[in-house]
């Protein structure tokens, strides 16, 4: 048929047809907002459903939508109180009892627009944000007559023959927008997986001399969360995020520079490395180095790189924000409370599990160099992440070497004396920091004690000289409450000071460390169930 012949054809089929269209997929806006960057509106469907729209794209998704439903409440933008019934209904719809979960198994192969309401009956005890806020209540049983759930049936069956009629004349349109729906779905639902992923996860209680919960997988990765590239920030975006680099959001200072916390539209909290002013000519190697490192390592007890900016003036980093601040402000107690033996005890492994993961596990060989409390961060539940890679390098590349030869850097106290002595670098580097650094746990004093009496200025000297008198538990925190065995004491301080040897052929690995500090760990366990 020529195309002047199909053209009143197709005119007689849309006449046909439109009205049916409009009937059953029309949809009323009933309310819209500005949460960010995203437009988000609820828009009412015909057939008695609230659909969810953000940027104008629907969301197809329900474990997502939830998602972002608890994402806009959470943030702020929505208010429990002050929100219409169109936005209560689509919590109670998309965040409903069993909606991801229970209906979400049962109907996975259903589309969206074919489930009712949830009724009275099922959702009732909803987990949606606004739960709490009365919005599961007063529900109202939607079931439908027979009429019209014929009716209802039958749109969709029109609609589908009259599009069947002219599919020939838009098939490549068709073709196209379709490859394009594809790819939309398969993105929406890796996010999908991902933020449920984040909302499932929960770290350990804090423990407590009296109960020590299980440690996670050896070396285990991370989630898949958040990685390089996920946050994409301008210079103006930043510096709103953190109100112009406001003294109120700084969290410290690092080699780099100094660390800021910011909050992004969405309200999801960051930390902020930036450049400091008086060295950009020379961080720009240590700058590319951390952002090159960090991108390559993934472990849960090594801080997440999500993005960074190298534009102009500035030398940005952004890392994922770890709240409870550092080790070593724990230990000072600027943070309230005493860490328990236990808590001490986990932080140690795991940043025995961090350093081995660099050293063997990661795509190449890295030696972190500055292996300090000030950077180890601690999480709410008191779970250790390294930071601050700006010093790092990676390890030799040939088997056949067993150093690099490289200009010395680090913190007073905690260098290897071999590396300070002979510019080769190896992992047994890290090692001796580490042994530093596990004498600090247990003692609570710096590596090096400027105010104290010569003979106790450096701390792991002092602590071998007690050791050795037999007096171990004057090396301990005096505001440790905790009773600790002696046997457990006398092995963590042996292994601090197998890893602070002189030379690097005297320490072990840092995999022999963590298995070792394991077994510690379960003759803990075992003294405290004696008491």
């Amino acid at each position: 048929m020529s195309p002047s012949a199909l053209l009143p054809a197709l005119a007689v089929f849309l006449l046909c047809c439109w009205p049916l269209a409009l009937a059953s997929v029309a949809e009323t806006a009933l309310s819209r907002v500005a949460c960010g960057d995203d437009q988000v509106a609820v828009l009412d469907a015909s057939d008695g459903l609230l659909n969810l729209s953000v940027n104008g794209v629907l969301v197809q998704d329900r474990v997502l939508a939830c998602q972002k439903l608890r994402l806009y409440f959470g943030s702020g933008c929505l208010r429990c109180g002050e929100v219409s019934d169109g936005w209560r209904g689509a919590v109670k719809q998309y965040c409903g009892e069993g909606s991801e979960s229970s209906q979400a198994t049962s109907h996975q192969n259903v589309p969206r627009k074919l489930l009712r309401r949830p009724t009275e009956n099922g959702s009732r005890n909803n987990s949606g944000p606004c739960g709490s806020l009365g919005l599961h209540e007063n529900n109202q049983d939607n079931g439908d007559s027979s009429e019209n759930d014929d009716h209802f049936l039958a749109m969709p069956g029109v609609i589908l023959l009259c599009c069947g009629l002219m599919l020939p004349c838009f098939h490549a349109e068709r073709k196209e927008a379709s490859r394009h729906d594809t790819a939309t779905i398969q993105r929406n639902a890796i996010e999908s997986v991902s933020s449920y992923e984040v909302s499932m996860s929960s770290e350990k209680v804090p423990p407590t001399p009296h109960r020590i919960p299980p440690s996670p997988s050896r070396f285990a990765p991370s989630p898949q969360v958040a990685r390089v590239g996920s946050v994409n920030l301008s210079i103006q975006q930043i510096l709103r995020a953190t109100q112009n680099f406001s003294p109120s959001f700084k969290l410290g200072e690092g080699g780099f520079g100094m660390v800021y916390r910011a909050v992004l539209p969405d309200g999801t909290v960051v930390a902020v490395k930036r450049a400091k002013k008086d060295q950009f000519a020379g961080p720009r190697d240590e700058f590319s180095n951390e952002v090159d490192l960090l991108a390559k390592i993934d472990h849960r007890n090594l801080v997440r790189l999500l993005g960074f900016t190298d534009k102009g003036n500035e030398r940005i980093i952004i890392t994922e924000y770890v709240p409870n601040g550092t080790l070593r402000e724990h230990l000072d107690g600027q943070h309230g409370r005493v860490l328990d033996f236990n808590q001490r005890l986990e932080i140690a492994i795991d940043v025995a599990h961090a350093l081995t993961y660099l050293h063997l596990y990661a795509e190449k060989t890295i030696i972190h160099r500055d292996v300090k409390s000030s950077n180890i961060l601690l999480t709410d539940s008191y779970r250790a992440k390294v930071s601050d890679f700006g010093f790092a390098r990676s390890g030799p590349s040939d088997t056949e070497k067993t150093h690099i030869s490289t200009k010395v850097k680090g913190t007073a106290g905690y260098l290897d004396p071999e590396y300070l002595r002979t510019y080769q670098l190896t992992p047994k580097s890290d090692v001796f920091s580490f042994g530093i650094l596990l004498v600090e746990i247990l003692s609570a004093r710096r590596p090096v004690e400027l105010k104290r009496t010569p003979e106790e200025r450096i701390t792991i000297r002092w602590t071998f000289k007690k050791f050795n008198e037999g007096n171990m538990r004057e090396i301990l925190d005096p505001l440790l409450e905790d009773h600790v065995d002696d046997e457990v004491l006398e092995k963590l301080l042996s292994l601090a000071f197998q890893c602070a040897a002189p030379t690097r052929d005297d320490r072990p690995t840092m995999k022999e460390v963590g298995e070792q500090l394991w077994e510690i760990r379960k003759e803990y366990g075992k003294s405290i169930r004696k008491v």
